[in-house]
């Protein structure tokens, strides 16, 4: 097989979570031209739609899912529906969702805080792995389950507070690691990514109101700047194609050099 060929994606579905814009958009897009079917879902269904007619250029089938997966029980029903075959059997399954859900100090975080951002970032990262792994397991024919996590799990920056979000990102790195060894033998490759700061839509924003932080970060790191969405993309791929077949476990920081320092 050429090595190119083993980064095609055609005859797969995946599904990547609050992909209606941002580094999940850049994922779902990079898939769909490597030739995959792409489910996307997302709180706003007029913003999932404009993102679904952006990816429906490249030639695959593009479904949609207006969903509020920050909330436990709806994400859980969300998953399960799509696990029965909404769409038909999902081969790869990206849990994007997640982000800081405020600014408050650790010794200011209310236990609704705390559980807001947990549920946000680490609870539905479980549902999505549990419930669509399971059925990759039934099927027997082995998948990719990608956890974006962030190089958050290894440094706290400095100037951020809510460290709910350091603390879930970790216990995602770790639940990746051991969701792979329990099922590699079913052939089922458990991955996460590490992003650093790249310069989204809402980090765009953010450098409007907090422009020190976004410089901080950026002068903290070798490569001298931030990342550009859709820098993510290819090694999304990497990680859902058969050239990764013998990458399990792993969790790739891509952060410009950041936590070297």
């Amino acid at each position: 097989m050429n090595v190119l060929d083993q980064f095609k994606l055609t005859g797969k579905r995946a599904l990547v979570t609050g992909a209606s814009r941002g580094l999940g958009f850049q994922m779902a897009m990079a898939l769909a031209q490597a030739g995959a079917d792409v489910i996307i879902t997302g709180r706003n269904a007029e913003t999932l739609e404009k993102s679904r007619k952006e990816l429906a250029q490249f030639g695959t089938k593009i479904d949609v899912v207006a969903v509020d997966m920050a909330d436990p029980k709806t994400c859980e029903e969300a998953f399960e529906q799509l696990a029965a075959g909404q769409f038909g059997p999902i081969h790869i399954l990206i849990n994007n969702i997640g982000g800081r859900t405020g600014p408050q100090q650790t010794q200011d975080l209310t236990l609704e805080q705390w559980q807001e951002a947990i549920d946000l970032n680490l609870t539905s990262c479980f549902l999505g792995t549990k419930i669509l792994g399971r059925e990759m397991i039934k099927r027997a024919e082995g998948g990719r389950i990608i956890n974006v996590a962030s190089m958050n799990a290894y440094v706290s920056n400095r100037g951020i507070g809510g460290r709910s979000y350091e603390t879930a990102k970790a216990a995602m790195v770790q639940f990746t690691k051991a969701t792979a060894a329990d099922w590699a033998p079913f052939g089922i490759n458990v991955n996460a990514i590490c992003p650093g700061l790249f310069m989204t839509d809402a980090n765009v924003e953010w450098n409007k109101t907090k422009p020190e932080v976004i410089e901080q970060i950026t002068n903290s790191t070798p490569m001298g700047r931030a990342g550009e969405p859709s820098e993510l993309g290819p090694l999304a791929v990497y990680l859902a194609s058969p050239a990764s077949s013998y990458m399990t476990g792993a969790a790739l920081v891509i952060d410009g050099g950041y936590t070297l320092w």
